[in-house]
């Protein structure tokens, strides 16, 4: 009896498995739909989005903070070449809602923070970049060039 049962378990659990993965978070079809929108953090689970897409966020005080300005408006000026390395923006300029992520991160005033698709922290700045800054850094980073085909793992 006990064979019946650990076998029946075997059987179940990969269908339902892979009945989890066929389903993507809200969130994540929004932004596969259209790649070229910022969420709001306090929409955003890190977790889910976690070996499917990068996630760069801008943290402040308030709308108001020109450096927040002055990063938002980087970023739309080019969010074409974001989307082609599966970044999704994120702002986060309402500290007292504590978003997943800015409990997460703990950022102090301004922050841009850039967070690989494994969960890493791959960049921290206390002041705006440009967008191809920001790409290049990705670019760099040994989860990229494995997507690129740049880097074999294992011979």
């Amino acid at each position: 009896m006990k064979h019946l049962l650990a076998l029946a378990l075997c059987c179940a659990l990969p269908a339902f498995a892979s009945a989890q993965d066929v389903q993507d978070p809200p969130l994540l079809e929004q932004w596969q739909e259209n790649p070229l929108q910022i969420f709001d953090a306090a929409d955003v689970d890190p977790d889910a989005l976690m070996w499917r897409a990068r996630i760069v966020v801008v943290f402040a005080e308030t709308t108001f903070d020109p450096q927040y300005q002055e990063q938002v408006a980087l970023l739309l000026e080019d969010m074409g070449e974001l989307a082609e390395r599966d970044v999704i923006v994120v702002t986060d300029a309402e500290p007292d809602e504590r978003s997943a992520l800015r409990s997460k991160l703990r950022p102090h005033g301004f922050a841009m923070v850039l967070i690989d698709k494994d969960g890493r922290v791959a960049l921290r700045k206390p002041a705006p970049w440009e967008v191809h800054e920001i790409t290049r850094t990705i670019d760099r980073s040994p989860l990229r060039m494995q997507e690129a085909g740049s880097v074999r793992i294992g011979r």
